[in-house]
């Protein structure tokens, strides 16, 4: 039993009249909060790309990209090709070996026929050994790919872009495509690619089965690809692992979204974004502090800094979970301003965010 589950456990014994099933209620507490960490994990990326563009045009003025007030998912398709990850060479994909989806975090195997289809996004979440992708067919609405070694991950997956109320969408994994109505409604397809592996193909609002088929057929399972372009980190913190990557490519050339997530047992989280938008107009002025010979600045509250100098972009290292002991949470294993800037330091950013052959 975990410290979380004995807490809960003492409460329940405390408060409740009459006899309490714990054990009961303990499995039905640790579901709902695995759905709500997979939720997190699933949603970072899109929600905090929201809220670095929301943040990108409170302080410019400007339209970000073309997403200001809309959600990523619903973002217009760009004019010009998305980018693609890279290809990880001397890696199978994951009909060679199924047992490697969602165990390398820098790495997809999987990957989408560009004749077919169009890449708006890509993902590993090595926490919940998911991977996923998120592409376009025809300009149609966007389809989401998710995979996993585990049926149980992806039916726990709550559906993007609905609210968490709402995104508990239960998967069969028989090949059928259901339609739901929660939300604005949609449709939603699991399946077994190769023995070993499960996958879910979801859409939202009035999605179309032809699209959804198309989607799907667009997948290449014998290739894989690279998840952690077009920024790279060299030296982590004691102790850190990457334990996500997600690339958020739906307003590429004009805004691009990357998100590399840090943890450090037992609790300790930093997420390293880097968020490029065409039309900031300037880059912050002010700095306080120095990374790696470089200017940067540390927000007031001291959870998060910026590495300055990257035009028409931000580089920063958000280390303020869990909170410090003052905030009345347990704080030891909290992530310093001297591990993000270890991380930042030591950062590769592309030379042309709008180029993706500087990728590589």
């Amino acid at each position: 039993m975990t410290d979380l589950d004995q807490r809960i456990t003492s409460v329940l014994r405390e408060r409740a009249e009459g006899e309490t099933d714990t054990h009961r209620l303990l499995r039905e507490s640790r579901a709902l909060g695995r759905r709500r960490q997979v939720r997190r994990r699933v949603a970072a990326g899109t929600a905090l790309a929201l809220v670095g563009v929301v943040g990108f045009a409170g302080v410019t003025g400007t339209d970000v990209g073309g997403l200001s007030g809309r959600l990523p998912w619903a973002a217009a398709t760009p004019d010009v090709a998305a980018p693609l990850p890279p290809r990880a060479d001397g890696v199978p994909g994951a009909a060679q070996r199924p047992d490697l989806v969602g165990t390398d975090t820098t790495v997809l195997h999987l990957g989408v026929d560009t004749r077919k289809a169009r890449y708006l996004g890509w993902a590993v979440y090595g926490s919940a050994q998911v991977e996923s992708i998120r592409m376009s067919v025809g300009g149609g609405r966007p389809v989401l790919i998710e995979v996993s070694r585990s049926a149980q991950e992806v039916d726990e997956l709550l559906l993007n872009g609905l609210p968490a109320e709402q995104a508990a969408i239960p998967v069969t994994f028989d090949g059928a495509v259901r339609q739901f109505r929660n939300g604005a409604g949609g449709l939603v397809k699991g399946w077994q690619p190769v023995p070993g592996l499960y996958a879910r193909a979801s859409m939202l609002g009035d999605a179309d089965r032809g699209t959804l088929a198309k989607a799907v057929d667009a997948l290449r399972w014998g290739e894989a690809r690279r998840c952690d372009a077009p920024l790279r980190l060299g030296v982590l913190p004691q102790g850190a692992r990457l334990s996500a990557c997600s690339v958020d490519a739906t307003a590429f050339p004009r805004g691009l979204h990357v998100e590399l997530t840090l943890y450090r047992a037992p609790s300790a989280t930093m997420w390293v974004r880097l968020q490029y938008g065409s039309q900031i107009a300037v880059d912050r002025a002010d700095s306080n502090r120095t990374v790696g010979g470089r200017p940067a600045y540390l927000y007031p509250d001291g959870t998060k800094l910026d590495l300055l100098g990257i035009p028409k972009a931000h580089l920063t290292a958000d280390f303020g979970w869990p909170l410090p002991r003052d905030h009345g949470h347990e704080g030891q294993s909290a992530f310093t301003e001297a591990d993000a800037t270890t991380v930042l330091a030591g950062a590769q950013v592309a030379t042309d965010l709008t180029d993706p052959e500087t990728w590589k």
